[in-house]
């Protein structure tokens, strides 16, 4: 059921919002969704808000998302609510304000859930580095659901939610939804605020929509996007922009030798039958895939280490260094090594100039190709606990940094499986044109 389809069900008075987020909590509170580990924390208030929205959908005077019910990933804002950013350095800080995106969903009278698990401060793309416990996926319990929106794209995976929000930094938003089979949108960089959002890597991070369709995904975009004056990122933008061209021209990436065999072939031949149905034309192109990793972490490292010096254990919660996991430590050594006077910046320098690089060879070749393809994550997600280098753990991100270093829009939507595990594909456009990867996403669908 699409959330158009819901809301329809609601405002007939076919279904209640009481009555759909009591079907959520039961289903939460089940034994078989506790050991999932997606939610962190529920709102107490929640069926209070149903009861009001209800009324105003008697009245008439309800918003365009009354009745519907959704969660959040723990770094994202919630008043009143323990945003933890899974760690026990912030497990007992409740924040004081709600993020921009929450305030324009209650105001369309969605009902706020709860909050999700996720790696420890976005530090992950597996879902297991969470102080409270591995996430699991749904769709099979022993397996990674990915990382680090992991609760996210759990949640609705497992329907205990009608849509969730995440945030994406180098594929945190993609990566979870192409393992737990979901559709999951990473904004154009500047389209959606990130006010509320506690930063990982301020100049990457996004907050995006999980959802199950892509129509459904559209629907929340347009809700949340917009210019706000407490992000000075944000820029206005239509969001829809589609070009005019008749035919569209879809660049197949070449990620062979970077991707899992299979994952490589299923992509491609999904993309070539989708093309022959909709005669789009493909054109074989190739990114810079090889310089995707060691640019996107330098500068990771480097604006992580900034970030998290406001964790002094005098105005937040506890001291980072004193209690956190041995990933986020790791990026803080790294930021702290990059950033030493002794180096003089130049490591972050040809980072940036790197990241130049990436922006100028996207930009040669939107001027060839309307939207580019590739798969959404190079490997099948692993079991949890499994013994996993540092270094395989990072190419989890390899297919999805790229978009992230460009600030470009990109959608993960789920396109089949191999040995019985979820594989997405990964649908890349210019600046502000999500208008073009929400009618391509449909096409996939």
């Amino acid at each position: 059921m699409t959330l158009k389809h819901k809301l329809k069900q609601i405002q007939q008075g076919k279904l209640t919002a009481l009555e759909n987020l009591t079907s959520f909590t039961k289903k939460i509170t089940s034994k078989k969704s506790k050991n999932l580990n997606i939610f962190l924390h529920l709102n107490e208030n929640a069926i209070d808000q149903a009861k009001a929205i209800d009324k105003k959908i008697k009245n008439k005077t309800q918003g365009k998302l009354a009745g519907l019910c959704f969660a959040v990933k723990s770094n994202i804002s919630v008043k009143h609510m323990t945003t933890s950013c899974a760690s026990k350095v912030l497990e007992d800080y409740t924040s004081p304000y709600n993020a921009t995106v929450i305030n324009k969903l209650l105001a369309e009278d969605a009902i706020l859930i709860g909050m999700l698990n996720m790696d420890e401060f976005a530090c992950g793309a597996s879902g297991e580095t969470s102080a409270f416990g591995p996430t699991k996926n749904p769709n099979n319990p022993d397996l990674i659901p990915g990382g680090s929106s992991s609760g996210s794209a759990a949640a609705i995976a497992a329907n205990l939610a009608d849509f969730t929000l995440g945030s994406d930094t180098g594929g945190s938003i993609r990566n979870p939804a192409s393992h737990c089979g979901v559709v999951g949108l990473k904004p154009t960089y500047g389209a959606v605020s990130r006010y509320g959002l506690i930063d990982m890597t301020m100049s990457f991070d996004v907050i995006g929509p999980l959802t199950k369709s892509v129509e459904d995904s559209k629907l929340i975009f347009d809700i949340i996007k917009g210019q706000d004056n407490f992000d000075q990122t944000t820029l206005p933008t239509t969001g829809n922009r589609q070009p005019a061209t008749k035919k569209q021209v879809i660049g197949l990436v070449s990620s062979r030798g970077f991707c899992d065999k299979k994952i490589a072939q299923l992509i491609e031949s999904k993309t070539k039958e989708i093309a022959k149905k909709h005669n789009w034309k493909i054109k074989k192109i190739n990114l810079p895939l090889d310089i995707a990793i060691q640019t996107y972490y330098i500068i990771v490292y480097t604006e992580f280490f900034s970030a998290t010096r406001k964790f002094d254990g005098r105005r937040f919660g506890k001291k980072i260094e004193e209690a956190t996991g041995p990933e986020v430590i790791r990026r803080i050594i790294g930021g702290s090594e990059i950033t030493k006077a002794e180096h003089e910046g130049r490591f972050y320098k040809e980072a940036l100039r790197a990241r130049q690089f990436i922006k100028n060879q996207f930009e040669k070749i939107f001027q060839e190709v309307d939207a580019i393809i590739l798969p959404t994550a190079p490997s099948l997600p692993h079991k949890i606990g499994e013994e996993i280098s540092v270094e395989k753990m990072y190419n989890y991100d390899i297919t999805t940094v790229l978009a992230s270093i460009a600030g470009l829009p990109a959608i993960s939507i789920p396109v089949g499986k191999i040995d019985n595990k979820d594989v997405g594909l990964q649908i890349i456009v210019p600046h502000f044109q999500e208008g073009l990867i929400f009618k391509l996403g449909k096409d996939f669908e």
